[in-house]
């Protein structure tokens, strides 16, 4: 995204903190921390949040994802969670999705919104050394590997994240 002609900062450089998410949505909580960066820096602001979404859980942990478990766990101590939750599962009804919302919120105050979403299944157990979060449980049908088994750059033009910053390409080159 190099193309793009705007300084990236972080909303702790300008010395402001990221809200707490407290919206029951992705969209609601990008929004929320969009909003706040761009009350703080004066200037356009991007912000995202996104989930993992497991059918035979009635789709959680979703906008939970980061704090799915409760508190103390870190990201392995999630997928464990995860996986003891759907043990029994069989393969077929492991399906699941990784979903992205970018929020946009430019000096005027307008919103925009772009959405990124990848289907999957949940692996019987962790897989892959690269990624973070539920990379290493999350199976990428097409490749046949975990996200965390793809090498970054691979990932990136495959995954949630990076299908919704190409969506919110167009609000930020006009």
């Amino acid at each position: 995204m190099g193309d793009i002609p705007f300084e990236v900062r972080t909303l702790a450089e300008l010395g402001g903190a990221l809200p707490e998410e407290t919206e029951d949505s992705y969209r609601g909580n990008a929004l929320l921390k969009a909003r706040a960066a761009a009350r703080v820096a004066r200037a356009w602001a991007l912000a995202d949040d996104s989930g993992i979404e497991v059918d035979a859980l009635g789709g959680a942990p979703g906008v939970r994802s980061a704090r799915y478990g409760g508190p103390g766990l870190d990201d392995a101590g999630r997928c464990r969670r995860l996986l003891e939750a759907l043990r029994g599962v069989p393969t077929e009804k492991r399906t699941a999705r990784f979903r992205c919302v970018v929020a946009i919120v430019d000096p005027t105050g307008r919103e925009h919104l772009a959405e990124g979403v990848v289907e999957g299944l949940i692996a019987e157990a962790p897989r892959g050394a690269h990624g973070f979060g539920y990379d290493p449980v999350f199976v990428y049908p097409p490749l046949g590997r975990t996200f965390a088994e793809l090498p970054p750059q691979d990932k990136a033009r495959v995954d949630h994240r990076g299908q919704a910053v190409r969506a919110a390409r167009r609000f930020l080159t006009g």
